[in-house]
């Protein structure tokens, strides 16, 4: 079966498990920010889910997880604004912000206090 079936057919579990939990699909296993965040890296990078959701705050993102290259920033970011309802502006945007999954969520928190 290919990673892609698979991804598809966790996509799926995930859905029909939200679905009973009253979770839209968006935040599907994300009772916290941290986790809503996880699942759009798992979403845009088609990271290992186990890989994304053991991600902890001192956790590398760019540089040290080859999906997250340069090209795959504006993906993420853009996904990130539509999922979270938040508007990222170019000049918020620095390699600190996405050198651990730590900075990530903290700009994205910040972010959602201000929304």
């Amino acid at each position: 079966m290919s990673s892609h079936a698979v991804s598809h057919n966790d996509r799926t579990q995930d859905v029909e498990a939200a679905a009973s939990a009253n979770i839209s699909p968006q935040d599907t296993d994300a009772s916290t920010l941290g986790d809503r965040l996880k699942v759009i890296l798992i979403d845009v990078l088609e990271l290992d889910r186990d890989d994304a959701m053991a991600l902890e705050a001192e956790s590398g993102l760019f540089g040290h997880l080859p999906e997250l290259d340069s090209m795959a920033v504006a993906g993420l970011l853009t996904e990130i604004e539509d999922r979270l309802d938040i508007v990222i502006e170019d000049d918020e945007v620095d390699g600190e912000m996405l050198e651990t999954f730590g900075g990530l969520l903290t700009f994205v928190e910040e972010k959602t206090a201000q929304a």
